[in-house]
């Protein structure tokens, strides 16, 4: 299955929601993917420009992307941003096709 990085910060609202009332996000996020057949791997809170990242597994895009759509729906991020990361194999399988692909400069 595809894995997914997800860069999310939250609002001040949902920061002050969570000092008068701690919660693990991490077990609603876990949730979330389960619902369309994925796994969570990681949720880590950070410093820095997010305040926080997932390490998602999921069946496919669309279903990584209703995750998303539910999570940036909901009110509590202030940004939700999410990356499809390709193994080192798809990685080479892409480069191989590359050199297939007929590039043409602009104005060339």
């Amino acid at each position: 299955m595809p894995l997914y990085l997800s860069r999310f910060s939250y609002t001040p609202e949902t920061w002050a929601r969570l000092i008068g009332n701690p919660e693990d996000r991490a077990k609603a996020a876990q949730s979330y993917i389960e619902s369309v057949g994925g796994k969570l791997h990681g949720f880590w809170y950070a410093f820095g420009a997010r305040d926080g990242y997932n390490l998602w597994e999921a069946p496919d895009n669309v279903s990584m992307a209703s995750v998303a759509l539910a999570i940036s729906g909901g009110g509590a991020l202030s940004s939700f941003e999410t990356t499809v990361l390709l193994s080192v194999d798809e990685t080479m399988d892409a480069l191989r096709k590359a050199g297939e692909v007929r590039y043409r400069k602009p104005g060339a």
